[in-house]
C-alpha cells in the first residue's frame, strides 16, 4: 500500500535544517553508494530496505526528518513510521534540494561531498 503523500508531513529543506541544529533526528534512507558519495553531516544512514531490520536506530522519543535523493524513497518511508507512531516529516525534494539550498554536503567529516 502506497502512502497518500499529499497527506504526508512534509518540509522544505530550509525548515529542515533549522530542526536539524535543533536536535532533530535526521534519516537518511538512501542506498549505501549514495550515502558514501555525499550525505547531511548530522544524517544518520539507514537504507530503506533496512528500515524494519533497524528500527531500534529511529528513536521515537524525538522528531524524525526523513530524507533520500528527490523525497520519493523518503516519503514511503515517512508514511510507514507515521503509522507506526513516529514525530516524522518528510524532506519535499530530498538531498537535491537540500544541495540546491546550500546546505552542506559531505563525504566524510570536513570533506566535501556530492549528491549521486
Amino acid at each position: 500500500m502506497t502512502p497518500d503523500q499529499t497527506a504526508l508531513p512534509e518540509i522544505d529543506p530550509e525548515e529542515a535544517h533549522r530542526l536539524v541544529q535543533a536536535g532533530t533526528f535526521l534519516l537518511d534512507v538512501r542506498e549505501d553508494e549514495e550515502w558514501v558519495a555525499g550525505r547531511a553531516p548530522d544524517a544518520v544512514h539507514v537504507a530503506m530496505g533496512s528500515i524494519a531490520d533497524r528500527i531500534d536506530v529511529i528513536p521515537k522519543d524525538r522528531t524524525v526528518v526523513c530524507v533520500c535523493r528527490s523525497g520519493s524513497r523518503s516519503a514511503a518511508v515517512t508514511g510507514a513510521l507515521v503509522d507506526a507512531g513516529y514525530d516524522v516529516r518528510n524532506l519535499a525534494g530530498g538531498m537535491l534540494a537540500w544541495e540546491a539550498s546550500g546546505f552542506p554536503v559531505v563525504a566524510a567529516p570536513g570533506v566535501p561531498g556530492r549528491i549521486v
